[in-house]
């Protein structure tokens, strides 16, 4: 049995969840569900980022301590979670006790491998971002609420291994994907690197995890939240645990916290002695006319209301349809219900609307005996059989996109043969025939169901019982004649939009 090892980016509780991070939990979520159909072993991990400066002025503005602001908005990312069927493994609150005693342990060994020093530091210091910046970025103008400031602060010799991490990007080509994120960080890494300050005095921000060996400091916020990825799975608590399962076998983030996750992370596991991640693969924003989707611009699309409304399962799936990942996706309301109208109700639904319709009609609700397959029949197994291997070689490529267009090629090829085949005629005329192709037709719609289940659980999960099936692996000759067919409402109904 193999391992599967995947995370999402922890996220912030400044604010309520929106559709940025519903997309990468349910992508998170897809790959997780996927593996486990194949019969991996996996440990899905998301979570909370709870430290800070952002979420300290945030529960300054709504009057509450750090903590009751945070333990007031993590139920909004657990009931969205429940809400959109994502089932982790682990949810990690960088409050809990847990983890804080962790990201100590981890300070304490990198102080002690000697990789961590203290200086004065004067410079640009950006709130936005929680770090210092740059002469050249404060120019830039790219930096919101930036101040000069002039701090002693602890530092990480993140320099140290500049020339060991691109030698690690350079022999291991899944590192950081796609190829144009990889030679972003190439490109970045070819200036010198600098050192990363990973503390702030509590005179000026006191809320984080305290530095063990000087408690008048608190950790950064990033050195505090990246250290999730290990402190979970059982770093310094469970070694079998940890040894079981890292490294992970990818880092699924926003591209905007590419470097945080391919630069300094990276190099405090070199601090620590540990394997970098199999892969750290930088998805695209989700955009709304070409912006990206942001609070101050007061164009954050809230998932709840489209769930409400359209499904969860219709979520999913437009959310992994749309976003060939790596790049951007633009979200509208159109692309959305043209999504659903063609690809969920007109095929996917009308395939199985059609089918149980017809078994209902000329076979008295029982899946007929297919007897022998005829030339078309052999030609709609040929693709069903090929179908778990195709997609497999996708979405070890984390090319979902693809793997959902693949599926839904495989379901109108269906639809096509029904309409060329006719059984509601055959029937009148040749009744082994209509059952030789609605039998070909069923069993070829639940091995559909059967790999977009990870994609649509519940809806899938709804055709198989339909079909008086099991999620068993999609082999062809499971569906078995006889069985009777459960009476259902239509699976996706069409959404009728009013014109103008």
């Amino acid at each position: 049995m193999s391992k599967f090892f995947v995370t999402t980016p922890i996220y912030y509780v400044n604010d309520a969840p929106h559709i940025g991070h519903a997309y990468t939990t349910i992508l998170a979520d897809v790959l997780s569900r996927y593996h486990r159909t194949i019969g991996d072993d996996v440990f899905f991990l998301t979570g909370l980022d709870e430290h800070g400066q952002k979420v300290m002025q945030a529960a300054q503005k709504r009057g509450l301590s750090s903590q009751a602001h945070c333990d007031d908005l993590a139920p909004r990312f657990l009931n969205l979670w429940k809400t959109l069927d994502i089932e982790y493994d682990d949810f990690i609150r960088t409050t809990q006790e847990r983890h804080k005693k962790i990201v100590q342990l981890v300070l304490q060994k990198v102080h002690e491998n000697g990789d961590i020093y203290t200086d004065e530091y004067e410079g640009w210091y950006s709130i936005a971002e929680e770090r210092f910046i740059t002469e050249a970025e404060y120019g830039s103008g790219q930096f919101r609420d930036v101040k000069k400031l002039k701090e002693k602060n602890y530092f990480f010799k993140m320099s140290k291994y500049q020339q060991k991490l691109i030698d690690h990007i350079q022999a291991h080509p899944d590192f950081i994907r796609p190829e144009h994120r990889k030679n972003e960080m190439l490109g970045f890494l070819r200036q010198p690197l600098g050192d990363l300050c990973i503390s702030r005095p509590k005179s000026r921000m006191d809320w984080g995890i305290e530095i063990p060996f000087d408690r008048d400091y608190v950790t950064y916020v990033w050195f505090d939240a990246l250290v999730n990825y290990i402190s979970t799975p059982g770093y310094g608590s469970d070694e079998a645990k940890f040894n079981k399962w890292w490294p992970a076998d990818v880092h699924l983030i926003g591209k905007d916290i590419l470097t945080t996750h391919s630069v300094y992370w990276t190099t405090m596991l070199f601090s620590l002695g540990l394997s970098l991640p199999k892969t750290i693969f930088a998805h695209g924003w989700w955009l709304i006319g070409q912006t990206k989707m942001s609070k101050s611009l007061g164009n954050v699309v809230n998932p709840l209301d489209l769930i409400e409304n359209y499904g969860v399962d219709a979520v999913r799936y437009y959310l992994m349809r749309e976003m060939v990942l790596g790049l951007d996706a633009n979200f509208t309301f159109d692309s959305f219900i043209k999504c659903y109208n063609s690809d969920l109700a007109n095929d996917f639904g009308n395939l199985l609307n059609r089918v149980s319709g017809l078994i209902q009609k000329n076979h008295g609700g029982q899946i007929p005996d297919p007897g022998t397959l005829g030339n078309e029949e052999e030609r709609i197994k040929l693709e069903a059989v090929s179908l778990p291997a195709r997609i497999k070689d996708l979405i070890n490529e984390y090319k979902v996109q693809e793997a959902v267009s693949l599926t839904l090629d495989f379901v109108r090829i269906l639809n096509k043969y029904m309409e060329v085949q006719a059984p509601w005629k055959l029937a009148k005329t040749d009744m082994k025939g209509a059952c030789r192709v609605l039998y070909t037709a069923a069993e070829g719609l639940r091995i559909s169901s059967i790999m977009l289940s990870p994609v649509m659980p519940e809806k899938t999960a709804l055709v198989l019982s339909i079909l008086g099936a099991n999620q068993t692996l999609p082999v062809w000759g499971e569906l078995k004649p006889g069985t009777v067919l459960q009476a259902h409402p239509p699976l996706f109904p069409r959404i009728e939009v009013e014109k103008n």
